[in-house]
């Protein structure tokens, strides 16, 4: 008998490359750190949700770059790719597991990312969820829209802090850690984690 009913996955950095476009728009891997992670502090900080948009625009000025790179994300948001693998991760597990999606970003750019990886399943944004993760409300709609209990669902942290939020409603978390974050001080050890995706077929097998 399978551990696990359901997967749930974090969007923007477990299943897509969200830090390649942030680079890309940037200008520079440095400028692009620095400004992602003004943004991560607002949005950590934030809890109840206002407009993504607003966030990544606010984030840019903090850190002294001009606020047409915000504007400049969200049009080219359509080329988010995603991390190799995960195309054929997911048709394997789409068979066995229902799937959802639970993203920090608006309901908007939401859908649209959501496109980047088949677009068929449970999709959670911050938006629709009022409160932007780790906060408990975007994984227990998730799980309420699943239809399972945190038992029996496994959730695919893509930071550390979905860790943390993750493991706080009673999910088991596995960390796609693919470009190799450090986990902080009082952050929960997960699971499993892997550089690549694949690795967490890999995690399935022996769970």
């Amino acid at each position: 008998m399978k551990k696990y009913d359901a997967i749930a996955f974090d969007l923007l950095t477990a299943l897509l490359d969200s830090w390649s476009l942030w680079e890309s728009v940037a200008g520079s891997r440095s400028a692009a750190m620095t400004w992602r992670a003004a943004y991560l502090r607002l949005t950590y900080g934030t809890g109840e949700y206002r407009a993504y948009e607003t966030l990544v625009q606010e984030s840019a000025a903090q850190v002294g770059l001009p606020s047409r790179m915000a504007a400049a994300l969200t049009e080219r948001w359509d080329e988010l790719p995603p991390w190799p693998e995960v195309g054929t991760t997911l048709a394997r597990l789409a068979g066995s597991y229902r799937l959802a999606l639970v993203t920090n970003c608006s309901e908007a750019l939401a859908k649209r990312a959501a496109d980047r990886v088949g677009g068929a399943m449970v999709l959670v944004s911050a938006e629709r969820a009022g409160f932007y993760k780790p906060h408990e409300t975007p994984y227990r709609m998730a799980l309420a829209e699943l239809g399972t209990s945190p038992e029996r669902t496994l959730f695919v942290a893509g930071s550390p802090f979905d860790i943390l939020g993750a493991s706080r409603v009673g999910m088991d978390v596995f960390w796609h850690n693919q470009i190799g974050m450090t986990r902080p001080d009082g952050i929960p050890a997960p699971l499993g984690e892997s550089r690549d995706v694949a690795g967490l077929i890999r995690f399935l097998a022996a769970a």
